[in-house]
């Protein structure tokens, strides 16, 4: 099996490949000058105080927690329609994930069935802005303020998205985003987490670099030596500026991607609107959507192939696919750990069987993008069940 037309490719140019050349010949490929401007960057596009980079998405949704005064045992509500890392960094953490269903058409967890999960141990929200699409943020703060809880957000799937107008990135008490390989904007590995607290970026600033009170930079510079402190227990988590050289070009180009995926996105929904064996996902009036990823769900009662079967034509006929995601509640560690079951999250559980993600990415052409559509329609077309 062939792949010629892949899930995902990066738009890299000159300026990106020459800034990273410029990086290895300066000497200072850990973070330094570049790393601070791609955050200063990045600042200013999120509209927020504080914006400091990471080596993962995952390095900011665990920072988030961890410096908490939690209890071990603490509870935080999130989404089981998400990537590992979202309840890893709870479980890692010594708390519980405690998830809540997702609503229909958008797969965002669902501020309805939030409160049924509020326990005395409930300590905070992770909602997760799955495939771009803002959750509906006015019903998760309005519960966090009664219940004094704090909001980490995922934003992985988010850069370019907005709610009522508010750009993510400013309401969480943190965000974290993602700059993996396959993101709107790649660092080829990396993330950011964004803060609008002073003292809280300055803890990050310091626990993202084993906790000790000067980063590397400061230490080997030019204005003398200067001996670190070790203020608290950190970890390894700041980015290089190998890795930011990529994101100061790229966070340039945000715009002009976005603007492709969002035709792309468009014809793709044209395409399949008046397929009823194919449902595409909403979006609300309420929202600006960084249209990461297209996500359709099979109706699979009408059709006589199975979701992974479908996946396989796909693959057979040279087109790069993939899941997001099987929900976390179905993962074996998950279902064993907190004895969790399939009909525990209905929704979650009939998209887990049924979605699958199609190729969106700028570097597409448009006969690319036709090749996918005209593939789906046909498999669609072969499989209908007999009426």
């Amino acid at each position: 099996m062939s792949i010629d037309l892949p899930f995902h490719r990066s738009w890299l140019e000159d300026d990106e490949i020459n800034e990273v050349v410029d990086t290895l010949k300066s000497g200072w490929m850990t973070t330094g000058p570049k790393t601070q401007q791609f955050e200063e960057a990045f600042r200013d596009y999120i509209g927020c105080k504080h914006a400091i980079a990471l080596n993962s998405c995952t390095a900011g949704l665990n920072i988030s927690l961890a410096l908490q005064d939690f209890e071990p045992g603490d509870e935080i509500i999130t989404t089981p329609m998400t990537f590992p890392a979202t309840a890893n960094v709870i479980v890692l953490n010594n708390f519980k994930p405690v998830f809540s269903d997702i609503e229909k058409g958008t797969l965002n967890i669902n501020p309805n069935g939030i409160e049924e999960k509020l326990t005395s141990r409930t300590r905070a929200i992770m909602p997760v802005h799955y495939a771009g699409h803002p959750c509906e943020m006015d019903s998760i703060e309005a519960i966090a303020e009664k219940r004094e809880l704090i909001i980490f957000e995922d934003a992985a799937h988010a850069l370019e998205t907005k709610y009522k107008g508010r750009k993510i990135g400013n309401m969480g008490h943190t965000t974290s985003f993602s700059f993996y390989a396959n993101k709107n904007i790649t660092t080829g590995e990396g993330g950011m987490i964004t803060v609008n607290d002073d003292a809280l970026a300055e803890k990050i600033r310091v626990f993202r670099l084993h906790g000790l009170s000067r980063d590397a930079w400061k230490r080997y510079g030019n204005n003398g030596y200067a001996h670190w402190k070790l203020e608290m227990p950190g970890f390894k988590y700041n980015m290089a500026d190998i890795n930011a050289a990529l994101g100061i070009h790229q966070i340039k180009k945000v715009d002009r991607f976005l603007k492709i995926r969002r035709e792309y996105a468009q014809k793709y929904d044209e395409a399949f609107k008046n397929i009823d064996e194919i449902e595409t996902l909403e979006i609300k009036d309420y929202a600006e959507s960084a249209y990461h990823i297209y996500v359709i769900a099979l109706r699979l009662n009408k059709l006589n192939i199975s979701r992974d079967e479908f996946l396989n034509a796909l693959q057979s006929s040279g087109i790069g696919v993939a899941v997001h995601f099987i929900a976390l509640h179905l993962q074996p560690y998950y279902a064993k750990t907190f004895n969790l079951k399939p009909e525990d999250f209905p929704v979650a559980t009939d998209y887990s069987n049924r979605i699958l993600t199609l190729p969106l990415y700028p570097k597409m052409t448009q006969s690319e993008l036709d090749r996918v559509i005209n593939t789906v329609v046909e498999l669609i077309n072969r499989h209908k069940k007999a009426t």
